[in-house]
């Protein structure tokens, strides 16, 4: 096997036997190979990643010597951090995030930064400053966003994992599209200290990788409270790789009949509900769920959410962060920066979340769509009174072509419809590979649970992984 072809258990294996240079030696040429088609790495340099001090094998750790992709909204010391967008070209942040601490604690290695959506607003990575990601499994679709840049590193075999983070399904839409698995935590579970925001409600980072065990893995380290983050919950944290076990007998898993409706893809339902009838096969107790207010999540995310990073945003205006237009005065300095370094996408993000937010329209609609979010969450806490997991597809659709759906905001806007209750909610859900369409293209199934028992996530969506083994299959590049 290829040390590109390792998962990141294997990486760190290989690391320790071979040497990490051994490894990265590889990745580089992978990745020298491979990123000019699919732009899944931004700002990448082999001379960037060779011979730096901040490169050299780590002492110890157990993640000594791995290489981890991160995110480009993640700040990394040292290293230019940009959210994809032209506002912040220049941007070099003088700390770590708290994930990022943690990671190099256990003695991974920061291995080149993902492209995504510009502030992580889209579903296909196409609003990036730096051009759209391509799907490793065909170039000429999407990846899913707005992780994708992370999504695509790890199914081409440019890092073993990567890093995202996730808003309303950021982390899982790309790992359904791209045939890997992506973790969404509890909101609360991961510090989001050193992540530039978008919705602080709903933001939270999590691993993509190549298969569950190395999610369970990444999971140790990445979780944990955080006194510098608020919103950082004071929870316990399990060894979650003691959740790898095949049991799911007298597991109780619900199927939400409105995540089965119209729009629905055939061949994403069939492959799901054959993974219903695996789980059913191995002693599970599967029982049909209604989560009523789920038509209403798509609008009162778009509500919420874009009030935040249209609060979010207005700390950019040229004066203390990345790029600065030359004008005659302050107000014409601020227009023609904001003008010029906003991508459309957050144009659209940031006037939508201004008018929520607006006098004569804060009742109407921010106060009324915090109502409506209230009913989404209080439907998923009468739900754990009947079942332990919820599972449904992860995107109505497999990944679609690129162009597809740009010019048309409300069906792009659509295809997180599966996944945006979990984070209005605030509840883990996992994405994990579970078929693929005729034409060869990966489809995905979700996990959702209880608050902060990603343990049972874990062991339920290992236990499908192991008994129907198609993850690692790897796309005909």
């Amino acid at each position: 096997m290829k040390p590109y072809e390792l998962t990141l258990r294997e990486s760190r294996d290989f690391a320790a036997a071979e040497g990490f240079d051994a490894l990265r030696s590889s990745l580089l040429e992978r990745i020298e190979t491979l990123n000019p088609k699919l732009n899944a790495l931004v700002r990448f340099k082999r001379e960037d990643w060779t011979g730096s001090p901040r490169l050299a094998s780590p002492a110890g750790g157990e993640l000594a010597g791995v290489p981890i992709a991160i995110k480009d909204n993640i700040c990394v010391k040292g290293l230019e951090t940009a959210c994809a967008s032209k506002i912040l070209k220049g941007h070099v942040p003088p700390y770590d995030a708290a994930v990022i601490e943690k990671l190099k604690g256990a003695g991974a290695v920061v291995f080149g930064q993902c492209n995504m959506d510009e502030f992580a607003f889209g579903s296909s990575c196409e609003t990036s400053a730096f051009g759209p990601v391509r799907n490793p499994w065909d170039l000429e679709r999407v990846p899913g966003g707005s992780s994708g840049g992370s999504a695509a590193a790890v199914a081409a075999g440019l890092v073993p994992a990567a890093l995202g983070s996730d808003t309303g399904g950021s982390i899982r839409q790309p790992a359904a599209f791209c045939g890997v698995v992506g973790l969404k935590p509890t909101y609360g579970r991961v510090s989001r200290y050193g992540l530039i925001a978008f919705g602080s409600s709903f933001d939270q980072i999590g691993p993509i990788t190549k298969n569950v065990e190395d999610a369970a893995l990444l999971m140790k380290f990445l979780a944990g409270h955080d006194a510098r983050d608020s919103t950082s919950a004071p929870e316990e944290v399990p060894d979650y790789t003691k959740s790898l076990r095949r049991d799911v007998k007298g597991l109780r898993i619900g199927l939400p009949e409105e995540y089965f409706g119209a729009g629905l893809d055939p061949e994403v339902e069939k492959s799901v509900r054959e993974a219903a009838d695996v789980y059913r096969r191995l002693g599970a107790e599967i029982k049909t769920i209604k989560l009523p207010h789920t038509p209403y999540a798509v609008a009162v995310y778009y509500i919420v959410a874009v009030a935040e990073a249209s609060s979010n945003l207005g700390r950019f205006d040229g004066v203390r962060f990345g790029s600065r237009i030359a004008a005659d005065s302050l107000k014409e300095m601020y227009e023609k920066t904001r003008e010029e370094g906003f991508g459309a996408e957050a144009k659209r993000r940031i006037l939508l979340g201004t008018f929520v937010l607006s006098a004569g329209y804060y009742d109407a609609y921010y106060r009324q769509g915090q109502k409506v979010r209230t009913l989404i969450r209080q439907d998923f806490q009468k739900a754990w009174e009947s079942v332990d997991v919820l599972l449904s597809p992860t995107a109505p659709t497999p990944a679609f072509k690129i162009g597809e759906k740009l010019s048309d905001p409300l069906a792009m806007y659509l295809s997180d419809i599966m996944t945006i209750p979990a984070n209005l909610a605030g509840v883990p859900a996992l994405s994990l590979p579970c078929g693929f369409t005729r034409s060869g293209l990966p489809l995905g199934l979700q996990l959702m649970g209880r608050p902060f028992d990603e343990e049972t996530l874990i062991r339920a969506a290992y236990t499908l992984e192991q008994e129907i083994g198609i993850t690692g299959r790897k796309p005909p590049l």
